[in-house]
C-alpha cells in the first residue's frame, strides 16, 4: 500500500506510544487518497477485525499501544481495501436486516437497498388470511440472506432458497446454521425454479439485473469482485425477469405474492410483464416499494385467486 507509511517503520522497530488512534488516522489518509468512499468506518471496522476487537473497544480506549504484529495484521488489511476489496470481502461477513451473513466469492455482498425486498415481503405477508405458516421461496439465494432475515422475524414460516452454485448455497446453508434457522430453511441447486414439485405463499428474488455492457462501468468493488453471475442481467438487464415470470403460475399459490428487487427503471418494465400478462397471466395490480433513498426498488403482485 504505497499511500500507507507509518513511523517508526521496520520490524525490529519499538512501538511505544504509537496508539490505536495514531494507525487510524494514518489509514484515514490512505483511503481518502485512494478514493475510499467511507475512510473512517472503513478504517475502524478493518482495525477492529484485525485486532479481534469491539467498536466499543476502540472508543473507549483509542490511546492503547499497538504492537509490531498488530500493526502488520491491520496493514495486511488495509493494503486490500487501497486496491478497492470491499471490507465484506476483506473480513467474510456482511450485516443484513441486523443479521451478520457470511458471504464469500460465490456470494453476492448483500446491499442495505435489498432490505427493501424484506420489508415489502413482511408488508404483504401481514395481510395474509390462510392460518398455516407461510412457506417462501427465494429465487436466485446466494447467501440465503432475503430467505433467512424473513425466517428469523416469521417465528414460524419455513424457506426454500434456490442457486445455481453450489458453493453459495453451502455459505446459504452454513447462515441458516449460523442464526438458528437450519430446521426452517431448505437450498436447493437449481436454475431459478426448475424441478420444484409445490407452490409457495411467497416468492422473492434479487436476481441479476445489471446490463451485460454496464458491468464495466461499475464501480471497482461491484465490477472485480461480485460473481458475474450474481450481476448479469443480459442486454438490457431482463433476462432473469423472463425466465423466472412464467414459472410463478405453477410455483405461487392463488392469493401468494411475487416480489422483486430491480434496477434503475426497470420496476415498470417488469411490472408491464405482470400487469399486462405478458408473461405470466392472472396477477393483481402491480405495487412498489421505495428505498430509503427514494427510489422504486421492488415490484410485486399477487396472483389472483381462482373463482
Amino acid at each position: 500500500m504505497n499511500n500507507l507509511q507509518l513511523e517508526p517503520t521496520g520490524r525490529e522497530a519499538s512501538f511505544s506510544g504509537f496508539s490505536r488512534l495514531a494507525l487510524f488516522r494514518e489509514l484515514v489518509t490512505a483511503f481518502r487518497s485512494n478514493d475510499i468512499a467511507m475512510p473512517e468506518l472503513d478504517a475502524r471496522v478493518l482495525m477492529c477485525a484485525a485486532l479481534d476487537i469491539r467498536h466499543e473497544d476502540f472508543i473507549v480506549d483509542p490511546d492503547r499501544e499497538i504492537s509490531v504484529s498488530e500493526r502488520e495484521r491491520v496493514m495486511q488489511l488495509a493494503d486490500r481495501r487501497c486496491v478497492r476489496e470491499p471490507v465484506s470481502r476483506i473480513i467474510g461477513t456482511r450485516e443484513f436486516w441486523g443479521l451478520d451473513f457470511r458471504i464469500s466469492p460465490d456470494t453476492l455482498d448483500p446491499r442495505p437497498d435489498t432490505e427493501t425486498l424484506v420489508r415489502a415481503a413482511l408488508e404483504v405477508l401481514e395481510g395474509r388470511s390462510r392460518p398455516d405458516p407461510p412457506v417462501i421461496l427465494d429465487v436466485g439465494t446466494g447467501s440465503g440472506c432475503v430467505v433467512l432475515s424473513l425466517l428469523h422475524e416469521l417465528g414460524s414460516a419455513a424457506g426454500v432458497g434456490t442457486d445455481t452454485s453450489e458453493g453459495a448455497l453451502r455459505v446459504a446453508q452454513d447462515n441458516a446454521k449460523r442464526h438458528g434457522l437450519a430446521a426452517r430453511a431448505g437450498f436447493v441447486r437449481t436454475s431459478w425454479t426448475a424441478g420444484l414439485s409445490r407452490a409457495f405463499d411467497l416468492v422473492v428474488s434479487n436476481p441479476p439485473y445489471i446490463p451485460s455492457d454496464a458491468i464495466g462501468q461499475l464501480a471497482p468493488e461491484v465490477r472485480d469482485h461480485e460473481p458475474r453471475n450474481a450481476l448479469d442481467g443480459g442486454d438490457d438487464g431482463l433476462d432473469a425477469y423472463r425466465a423466472i415470470l412464467p414459472a410463478l403460475s405453477h410455483c405461487l399459490v392463488p392469493g401468494g405474492w411475487a416480489i422483486f428487487e430491480t434496477g434503475s427503471d426497470q420496476a415498470a418494465h417488469v411490472g408491464r410483464m405482470l400487469d399486462q400478462g405478458t408473461a405470466v397471466p392472472g396477477f393483481g395490480p402491480v405495487r412498489v416499494w421505495h428505498d430509503l433513498a427514494g427510489h422504486v426498488r421492488c415490484v410485486g403482485a399477487r396472483r389472483l385467486p381462482v373463482l
